[in-house]
């Protein structure tokens, strides 16, 4: 079984969150840091650390993770302008929390997807 993560409390309501959206396979929840306008995390309720880590058997939740999030993005306003979904994984990608997380980001330019090297 997967570890305990801080997002698995947030999924069972055990640490206050704005929950934007929630059912048995997803919950999507505000960025409590967040770098846009809107910035949401969208994760599926079953813990699973890494995008490495994923299994035939959580295509449903991964497919739901997109659907929401067009869902969202539609409520917030975002669909004309456009915004950005990213999903990082393990520490070279940026991960911070092992329970694999998309965020849904808009509300402004977001500019290049990388910092340019100099």
């Amino acid at each position: 079984m997967a570890e305990e993560t801080i997002f698995s409390k947030i999924i069972r309501k055990e640490i206050p969150s704005e929950i934007a959206y929630q059912d048995d396979l997803v919950t999507a929840f505000r960025d409590i840091n967040p770098q846009a306008p809107t910035h949401i995390l969208i994760v599926p309720n079953k813990v699973i650390p890494t995008v490495s880590d994923v299994s035939c058997e959580d295509e449903a939740a991964l497919g739901r993770m997109f659907s929401v999030a067009a869902r969202l993005a539609e409520e917030e306003g975002l669909s004309g302008d456009g915004y950005r979904l990213i999903v990082n994984c393990r520490d070279h990608g940026g991960q911070e929390v092992y329970h694999l997380h998309m965020h849904l980001l808009g509300g402004r330019p977001l500019g290049p997807m990388l910092a340019r090297r100099q």
